[in-house]
C-alpha cells in the first residue's frame, strides 16, 4: 500500500515548497518498470572509482566508491548524493545487492535524473570497519555514531577537492537504508546547512527519538527541498517509520512518506532509491 502524507495536514505555508507541493498530490507513486535495476542495452554507463581518504576522526585512511555519471566531465559541475548502507555492510553493499549504477544509468537514459555523483561510503568509522564479526558489538554500533564527523570533517572535504562538485547545501544529499537511513536522519535533520535533500529507506532503530531528531521544526520546514521516508509494510521496523512520520505530521514538516509492499530487504531500498533520486536536485 502506497501512503503519501495527506493534504488537509499540510501546513498552507508550506505550500510554495516543491517537496510540500508533491506530498499533496493525491493519489500513489507509481512502481518502477520491470528491469529498472538491471543492465539495459545502448544505455549509457556511469563509472566507479575506489578511492581512499584521510579520516582525521578515525586516524586512519578509509575507503569509498564513487559512482559519476554518463558523460562525465571535469569541465562541469555536478550535485552530490551521499548513500550509506545498513548494519551488515560497507561501501560495497549496495553494489553487492541494490545495483545502484544501473537504476542510476536507467534513470540518467530516461532523463528522470539530475546529473549528480554518488558517493558510497562505509558507514562505520572504526579502524577496523570491516562487516565482520558481531555485527552489533558495542564498538562497531559506536562507530556509525562516529561517522557523522568523517562524513563532515573529512569525506566530503575530500570529495570537493577531488572531483567537480556543487558545495552548497541545495546541491548536497544524503540518504541510506536500515541502519544508514537512520543515520541519513541524525545527519542530516541535525544538520540542515550542509544537507536539503534526506532520504530514509526502512531507517533502523538507530533512528533518534523525535524531539532530539528535530529540534528545530520550523527551520526543517523552512529550508529542506525534501524529506523521504519509505518502508515495507511488513518490516519488523516500521515502527520507527511510523513514530517519526507522525510526529513530522504534527509538527507540520512537509515530507514524503512511502508505506509499501515488502519486508526488510531489498526490493523496498532499491525502490526507495528509485524513487528518491528522481526526486532530487529538481
Amino acid at each position: 500500500m502506497n501512503q503519501l502524507w495527506p493534504e488537509e495536514q499540510q501546513p498552507a505555508a508550506a505550500h510554495s515548497s516543491e517537496a510540500a507541493v508533491e506530498a499533496a498530490i493525491a493519489g500513489s507513486i507509481a512502481p518502477p518498470a520491470t528491469g529498472f535495476d538491471q543492465e539495459q542495452p545502448d544505455t549509457a554507463r556511469g563509472k566507479i572509482d575506489a578511492i581512499t581518504y584521510d579520516s582525521g576522526t578515525v586516524g586512519t585512511k578509509r575507503q569509498a566508491l564513487v559512482y559519476t555519471p554518463p558523460g562525465f566531465s571535469r569541465d562541469k559541475t555536478y550535485n552530490v548524493l551521499y548513500l550509506l548502507h545498513g548494519i551488515g555492510g560497507d561501501e560495497r553493499e549496495w553494489f553487492n545487492n541494490g545495483s545502484p549504477q544501473h537504476i542510476l544509468d536507467n534513470l540518467y537514459a530516461q532523463k528522470n535524473l539530475a546529473e549528480v555523483i554518488v558517493v558510497f561510503p562505509n558507514g562505520r568509522a572504526m579502524a577496523n570497519d570491516r562487516a565482520e564479526g558481531d555485527l552489533f558489538a558495542e564498538d562497531k554500533i559506536a562507530a556509525f555514531t562516529t561517522f557523522e564527523d568523517d562524513l563532515l570533517n573529512d569525506l566530503i572535504p575530500y570529495i570537493e577537492a577531488n572531483y567537480p562538485v556543487l558545495t552548497k547545501r541545495d546541491n548536497r544529499a544524503i540518504a541510506g537504508l536500515s541502519m544508514g537511513g537512520g543515520q541519513s536522519l541524525n545527519i542530516g535533520l541535525r544538520h540542515l546547512d550542509r544537507f536539503a535533500w534526506i532520504g530514509a529507506f526502512s531507517p533502523a532503530p538507530n533512528t533518534l527519538e523525535p524531539v532530539e531528531l528535530l529540534p528545530n521544526a520550523d527551520e526543517a520546514s523552512k529550508t529542506l527541498h525534501l524529506l523521504w521516508i519509505s518502508c515495507g509494510d511488513a518490516d519488523n521496523l516500521l515502527f520507527v517509520s511510523e513514530r517519526t512520520t507522525a510526529f513530522l505530521k504534527e509538527k507540520q514538516v512537509p515530507h514524503l512518506w512511502l508505506e509499501e509492499a515488502g519486508g526488510h530487504d531489498w526490493p523496498v531500498w532499491k525502490n526507495g532509491l528509485y524513487q528518491f533520486a528522481q526526486r532530487i536536485f529538481r
